[in-house]
């Protein structure tokens, strides 16, 4: 069976991807993918992804992009615990998937650009506030989710957790301050200290 292709540099979404690989021991390939030195429009890897973004996989002759389709398709193909046999919990994972991508992403991502990563004199307090205000609600349910139990499933870790987590690690790897919401605090420690995210996170914190 041919080795799974991942597309894309760890420091982009597809670090997900890689997480994800390495919590189901999947044999795979990280071909370097990126937008910076037009690799990502090269003609070979339009063929797997047309919209020239990553992450993108080539699993066997089958492409796929979007990084939540992605994993979801991983763990459902690989199983190993990650992804549920029940409909509904199945749906719970999807529904987890869109809440980090709709909910969380971008707001948080404009938190970790302005607060910690842009050079300081692009930094903008007011986009911090702004989106930290947007952040009040979606990060109330996740916290109050997580207070029924030690993961968004239950008693285990799943892609559901996987999905969330990553959106939220470069805000935890910042230091951003989770005390108002403790419970995803302790999840995320939990999550991102689990082996094969640490495995992903040396890829992309070496870059």
């Amino acid at each position: 069976m041919a080795k799974l292709k991942i597309h894309g540099i760890a420091r982009s979404r597809a670090f997900r991807t890689l997480w994800i690989a390495g919590e189901l021991g999947i044999a795979h390939e990280q071909v370097q993918t990126n937008w910076n030195d037009g690799t990502a429009k090269a003609a070979g890897f339009l063929k797997v992804n047309p919209m020239g973004q990553v992450p993108a996989i080539d699993d066997d002759g089958f492409g796929l992009s979007e990084s939540m389709a992605i994993n979801l398709y991983l763990a459902k193909k690989h199983g190993k615990g990650l992804y549920p046999s029940d409909l509904k919990d199945e749906a719970k994972c999807w529904q987890w998937s869109f809440f980090a991508a709709t909910s969380l992403e971008r707001s948080m991502g404009l938190v970790v650009a302005n607060r910690y990563t842009l050079p300081p004199e692009k930094r903008s307090e007011a986009q911090v506030q702004e989106n930290l205000e947007a952040l009040k609600r979606p990060l109330a349910v996740l916290d109050a989710e997580l207070g029924r139990a030690p993961y968004l499933l239950g008693q285990s870790f799943t892609v559901a957790d996987l999905s969330v987590a990553a959106v939220l690690y470069g805000a935890w790897f910042n230091k951003h301050d989770f005390s108002g919401t403790p419970k995803i605090a302790a999840w995320l420690e939990r999550c991102l200290t689990r082996p094969a995210c640490l495995s992903a996170r040396k890829l992309r914190e070496a870059a």
